[in-house]
Order: structure tokens, then sequence, then C-alpha cells
């Protein structure tokens, strides 16, 4: 990202080319909240930074000092111009033919990777679900049997009392 800060001037009534002494606190958050960069920057800077998880980052630009905002009336003016992607740092970079080709392949390696890694995470996720649903019906069958066996149990129960109480009965025990 490359920004560039504009302080309105009440005397011209029109915004200053550079705010000197204003500065810019720019923090990167991951989307797990995780802080990528936080540094401080002048009126006008560039910041990049590198992320390994995809998902929307969170961008924030503040200001060091309130004192300039309030002297001025409350009015600034942020130009931002934000690239998102691989982009080179350094210009000459990408004239040199063997280091964008050497580059170029191993970004192309990376691709791969990328998507082995997300074919790999696919299949463990469909184990995942299989055996998930596979421990449901395990656990599903254990209870249908318990309950059979308590049923079984207590029908055999019944039937004992039922067959000693005729048993007395029919000996006059009882």
């Amino acid at each position: 990202g490359e920004y560039k800060v504009q302080r309105w001037d009440i005397h011209k009534q029109d915004f200053l080319e550079s705010a000197p002494g204003l500065g810019m606190f720019v923090t990167v958050t991951t989307p797990s909240d995780e802080i990528l960069l936080s540094k401080l920057y002048g009126p006008q800077a560039r910041f990049s930074f590198t992320s390994h998880i995809s998902g929307e980052h969170t961008i924030c630009l503040q200001s060091n000092s309130t004192r300039f905002v309030a002297f001025a009336g409350s009015k600034l003016r942020i130009h931002l111009d934000i690239r998102v992607g691989e982009h080179f740092l350094d210009e000459s970079v990408l004239q040199a033919k063997d280091k964008v080709n050497e580059v170029n392949f191993r970004l192309e390696h990376l691709i791969e990777q990328i998507h082995h890694i997300a074919k790999e995470q696919n299949y463990e996720r469909e184990r995942e679900e299989k055996f998930r649903k596979t421990s449901e019906e395990t656990n599903s069958n254990i209870l249908w049997w318990a309950i059979v066996q308590t049923l079984i149990l207590i029908s055999i129960g019944i039937w004992q009392i039922k067959s000693l109480r005729d048993f007395f009965i029919s000996k006059k025990l009882v």
C-alpha cells in the first residue's frame, strides 16, 4: 500500500501537499487477529506485508497526533493506493531475466504445492466426515443394544417373578 496525508490549511482554504510532523500508524491484521504489520510512518509512505493465510485482512491507518488535526480544523485528506497480490518491491529485479525466470519457476512450484495442499485438505475433510458418520452410527447402535438388553432383562425378571409366584401358589406355599 501507498498513502499520502494532506492537512487542511485555514489560510489558503486548501489542502497542503504534505503535512509536516504528521505521521500515521499503519496496522495490518489477519482474519485470525494476528498482527502482520504495526509501524509508524511519516506523512507519505509505502508499506507492504506478506500474509500466509487467505481471507479478509484489516488495514488500519491512525494519525500519530491529534494536535495537528485539532489545529487544522479536524480536516485531513488521505490518498490511499492498495495493491493486492504478489508484487516485487524492487523494480530492478523485474528487469533481470534470469531472476524473473527463477521467481516464475518458484511461483509455479508454490502454486502447485497450494493445489496439492488444498486437495489433501479436501481428502482429509471427507475422511473425517465419513469417520464421524460411522462413529455416530456406532454410538446409535450401542444405545439401541443397551435398550434391548435392558428390556430383555426386565422381561426375564418379570417372567421369573410370575413363574415363582405360580409355583408357590401351585405348591400352596403362599
